[in-house]
């Protein structure tokens, strides 16, 4: 069921049915977004409310075009600096878009991912007329993202099997954390979901500042209070807290940072794209041992530590 053959991948998505794939922020489990059974068994398998939107993926930035009416010029400059890459970009949607990938809005997510892998394969199934993929985090709704082919056969593999799916092993996510989410239907860029491309990223590329988030935005992917949460409880403190307990609990925070006394320590990262990277897998490692709080010294600043925070936010929620 676990391959690394991208051939194989291709012929098992033509023919309908699922394959987990790696880009470079988290594994997706993808469907040709035109097959409407195939959509329908992403969200079967995930568990997935239906009028959550999904991400349609898409080999370049022209490819885009045939899912988006129309995108403000800051938007295009943005894609066009950006693109293969962690960011997904949000506009009125073309006739390609059915209800099922967008929830029922006026709006799809799009983006071109950049791992290698995930774009090799774009491109080979868009030679034989498939025009993109939908391809949400591969694990069950609501629950830690997977960054490996194992985190993926952890989840769904029980699922995926049983029916004749794939899992296409691409190694570890480089990124760790899922997609930047722009609003771009309006005169300035809307930060829907944070991610590595940061609102500071974005207001130097575009030249455009970023507009606060907006009452009436479209519902996008991994937006709910409660998301990406382990088995065991998340609680985040302070790095000078003491109010830890020691029974069965483990411990993640910056390199920097000491273990409280009898906590499992989970990870260590040394820098904020470090936590980034080994997030997600140091909280399946907390469920692996089967532990019932994980504590969290979240990193503090800008940028991409605001995206770790907003993660860690959903899982303590």
């Amino acid at each position: 069921m676990i391959t690394n053959d991208i051939a194989q991948a291709v012929t098992i998505i033509a023919s309908g049915k699922l394959c987990a794939i790696p880009t470079e922020t988290v594994y997706g489990l993808a469907a040709n977004a035109l097959d409407e059974s195939a959509v329908a068994r992403v969200f079967e398998a995930k568990e997935r409310p239906a009028d959550h939107p999904l991400i349609v993926h898409v080999a370049t930035t022209d490819d885009a075009n045939e899912w988006i009416t129309e995108l403000p010029q800051w938007a295009i400059k943005l894609t066009e600096s950006v693109w293969p890459g962690p960011l997904t970009i949000v506009g009125p949607r073309t006739a390609l878009a059915s209800d099922s990938v967008t929830g029922g809005q006026d709006t799809v997510a799009v983006r071109v991912p950049g791992h290698p892998i995930a774009q090799e394969l774009l491109t080979e199934l868009k030679l034989i007329g498939i025009k993109g993929l939908v391809a949400p985090s591969a694990n069950r709704f609501g629950h830690v993202s997977p960054t490996s082919a194992s985190h993926v056969l952890s989840d769904l593999g029980e699922y995926l099997s049983s029916h004749g799916d794939l899992i296409l092993d691409g190694g570890e996510c480089q990124v760790g954390l899922e997609s930047t989410i722009v609003l771009a239907t309006g005169t300035n860029p809307v930060v829907l979901r944070p991610g590595a491309i940061t609102s500071k990223d974005i207001e130097q590329i575009t030249g455009i500042a970023v507009s606060s988030q907006l009452a009436n935005a479209p519902r996008v992917s991994g937006s709910l209070d409660s998301h990406y949460a382990p088995i065991a409880k998340v609680v985040l403190i302070a790095e000078e807290s003491t109010a830890v307990s020691g029974t069965n609990s483990g411990f993640l925070a910056l390199a920097k940072v000491p273990t409280p006394n009898g906590l499992v320590r989970l990870g260590s990262p040394s820098t904020i794209d470090d936590f980034a990277h080994e997030l997600y897998g140091c909280l399946r490692s907390g469920d692996d041992l089967k532990l019932e709080i994980i504590y969290v010294v979240p990193p503090t600043g800008e940028g991409l530590a605001q995206a770790i925070n907003d993660r860690l936010q959903r899982a303590a929620f």
